[in-house]
């Protein structure tokens, strides 16, 4: 009850904060970094690099009320295939220019809805991938799977092109609440498509659920995790739904008062956490969970962990490379958006050029920055000598900084080992710590809530 008390105190409950899943955030990034800075940077890549590839497919059979991602509906598969056309000759762009010998460490498809994709453009799209760099040897290659929107002949396809991990969003199991944020998905249709994917070798299945949700209650949320458990996932993301309706339109569909207080997001957090850590799932980071033999963690085991645009990651590729309209990809010099609007993105690349609309050059500041925050978000610490060692600053600046944050919030930080470690009972806490590390100015952009 008191430490409830501190985190009120703190503002909790009251901060949007970034979910910092890079750095700075994507509001920042400006309209200095253009095609010929994306093409700089590719070629740039040393030969025979491992990099990671992220590809965005923003089509939806229908739009999920509570979606907060730059999707668009689809009746029909044509604008699909139209679309998929584009992704190939965006690939044979990218084949021109980059450097030999570079393998995929990670593959992940994203939307959207990439199981939207009939068996021939599933085909067809791996083999213009693969034509431009093949998987490394212990490479990973991962598609987000909507049970709506897969069967034995998608299956079939993914499996023979490589898929290693599939992604399933659940969101909640509750009729009521699905009703409400307008995703209709039943635990049985969901157990066949879990249950067809490892039929088909697949080994490894994540899966997203979210709390904060419209109706939602400790006992509901308890039900649907418990539902959850009983398909074993290898790792689960917990997200906290994000009600942004004044940059996603579609949520003006959901009441809001049907939603949950902060004080009671904070609770339904911790029930679904405790159900997770009861059936001996590891806690990740913030907000994920995953088996004990899962790479997550055994990442955070080896302290490799790190935080990217799809949330905690294994990947130690320094680069991000990224293909369809919307997509980001990040290099060691910066990161590089191409052009949201799928018509604009498809003009683009049908005039044979990249579509980099805007970007962000690194300073060494930003990569300082960016990686205490990476820290606190996959370890909770910030290590002094880590910092020392690779960054352009001195201790006595270093403890400085740290003694700003800890005065900011007080009795809530400690300094262990020539390291800022937040405890425990703090980690609520940790985006809104990680905040005050962030040079930017926040009120550039309208961010999620903190809990």
């Amino acid at each position: 009850m008191e430490t409830g008390k501190q985190l009120a105190k703190l503002g909790l409950f009251d901060a949007k904060v970034p979910r910092y899943t890079s750095y700075p955030t994507a509001p920042h990034f400006e309209n200095n970094v253009n095609p010929d800075t994306y093409k700089e940077w590719i070629q740039s890549i040393p030969s025979g690099s491992e990099v990671s590839l992220y590809v965005h497919v923003p089509f939806c059979r229908r739009l999920c009320w509570f979606c907060a991602c730059r999707t668009q509906g689809t009746s029909t598969l044509s604008p699909v295939a139209s679309y998929v056309e584009t992704l190939k000759q965006e690939l044979l762009i990218l084949k021109s220019i980059l450097p030999e010998g570079v393998r995929l460490s990670r593959l992940h498809w994203g939307g959207g809805t990439p199981t939207l994709l009939d068996p021939g453009m599933m085909e067809d799209l791996a083999g213009a991938i693969f034509d431009v760099a093949p998987m490394a040897q212990d490479g990973e290659f991962s598609v987000e799977i909507d049970p709506n929107e897969i069967d034995e002949a998608r299956l079939a396809v993914l499996a023979k092109a490589g898929m290693n991990r599939a992604s399933i969003g659940v969101q909640d199991f509750d009729d009521d609440i699905q009703k409400t944020i307008g995703r209709i998905q039943g635990y049985d249709i969901t157990r066949e498509a879990v249950d067809m994917i490892r039929a088909h070798g697949v080994k490894s299945v994540n899966a997203d659920i979210l709390f904060g949700l419209p109706h939602q209650t400790q006992a509901r949320i308890t039900e649907s995790v418990q539902k959850l458990l009983s398909l074993s996932p290898d790792r689960v993301a917990l997200y906290g739904y994000a009600h942004v309706p004044w940059m996603a339109k579609r949520q003006q569909m959901i009441p809001s008062d049907a939603l949950p207080t902060p004080q009671e997001r904070l609770a339904l957090f911790e029930t679904a956490r405790q159900l997770f850590l009861w059936d001996n799932y590891d806690e990740i980071g913030i907000d994920h969970f995953a088996t004990k033999t899962d790479s997550l963690s055994v990442a955070q085991r080896n302290g490799t962990l790190r935080r990217n645009f799809q949330g905690y990651t294994d990947d130690m590729a320094d680069v991000l490379l990224a293909v369809g309209a919307s997509s980001i990809a990040r290099f060691p010099q910066g990161y590089a958006q191409n052009a949201p609007a799928t018509s604009a993105y498809t003009a683009g690349i049908r005039e044979g050029r990249f579509t980099t609309s805007r970007g962000h050059k690194f300073t060494g500041d930003d990569l300082l920055r960016g990686r205490m925050i990476e820290a606190l978000m996959c370890d909770f610490r910030i290590e002094s000598d880590e910092i020392v060692e690779r960054f352009d600053i001195s201790r006595a600046a270093l403890n400085e900084m740290f003694s700003k944050v800890m005065a900011q919030f007080p009795n809530m930080l400690a300094l262990e080992s020539n390291a800022l470690v937040i405890p425990p009972q703090a980690r609520p806490l940790t985006r809104m710590i990680a905040r005050a590390f962030d040079a930017y100015d926040m009120s550039k952009a309208q961010h999620s809530a903190a809990i």
